[in-house]
């Protein structure tokens, strides 16, 4: 008898698994019915990251027009991200956590704030979660009188993102700090009106062409993500051309 064909199972990893196309997102008219969000006009901001690039993909144009509006801006990078590629043999985790960290500044003043504070908490990559508690109390200080904080979302499905997010959450609600989330990956794993999404809690940041045009600009300043590091399978892109067409629009979604 002859066996019949399965199909393979699919990735357990909903990151690992094909992405949902850009278009379907830009063609679906769910995105331009979401209501604005109101930015802070004045004081401090505080911009958390799980890795070095997280803040720009996800909230780059609004870190642009903060930054044009003078607040004052701390970035909080969680982790170095060393562990961008774990089985390269082209660059140490060392190596690759200076380079991120050099991107980033790149990226940041390319958005016009480069008298942000960066701040480098150093939680080893993959292992936010086991530090959240951590996280949350050194953040907590740096929001005390902030006017917004911007986080990733906790439901990103990404470790990282998610322990982060959570930390922030937490550190915003003992300041008394609003705390907005922006999705990085979710644009990835969900489609448009995904029941798995809160869309109810969302709002947008709609860019104006200047501030698209240097989040684009600040996106490519992380050529460790967006470029492969050799050959080899190990040293591929994390953010292929594909996949960096989510974070190249003209409008930012955050959860509140």
């Amino acid at each position: 008898m002859t066996a019949t064909p399965t199909e393979p199972a699919p990735p357990a990893d909903p990151i690992q698994a094909p992405g949902t196309p850009e278009q379907e997102w830009r063609d679906w008219n769910g995105l331009a019915a979401l209501p604005e969000a109101s930015l802070p006009g004045r004081g401090r901001a505080v911009v958390v990251a799980a890795h070095p690039d997280d803040e720009v993909l996800g909230a780059g144009g609004t870190i642009a027009l903060l930054a044009r509006a003078g607040l004052a801006l701390t970035v909080v990078t969680v982790t170095d991200g060393e562990g961008s590629h774990p089985g390269s043999t082209r660059v140490t985790p060392d190596q690759l956590a200076a380079t991120r960290a050099e991107e980033l500044r790149r990226a940041l003043d390319t958005l016009g704030a480069p008298d942000a504070r960066v701040i480098r908490l150093k939680v080893a990559d993959t292992r936010v979660a086991l530090h959240e508690e951590e996280v949350a109390a050194a953040l907590e200080p740096l929001l005390a009188g902030a006017r917004l904080c911007l986080a990733p979302w906790t439901d990103d499905v990404h470790g990282d993102h998610e322990a982060a997010g959570r930390a922030a959450v937490m550190a915003s609600r003992a300041a008394s700090v609003p705390c907005w989330t922006y999705p990085v990956w979710m644009w990835h794993w969900a489609r448009p009106g995904d029941p798995r999404v809160p869309w109810a809690a969302a709002s947008a940041v709609r860019l104006p062409p200047a501030a698209a045009a240097l989040k684009r600009r600040a996106v490519r300043h992380f050529v460790s993500q967006i470029a492969p590091l050799g050959p080899g399978r190990a040293d591929a892109a994390v953010l292929p051309p594909e996949e960096l067409a989510h974070h190249l629009r003209d409008i930012e979604v955050f959860f509140t």
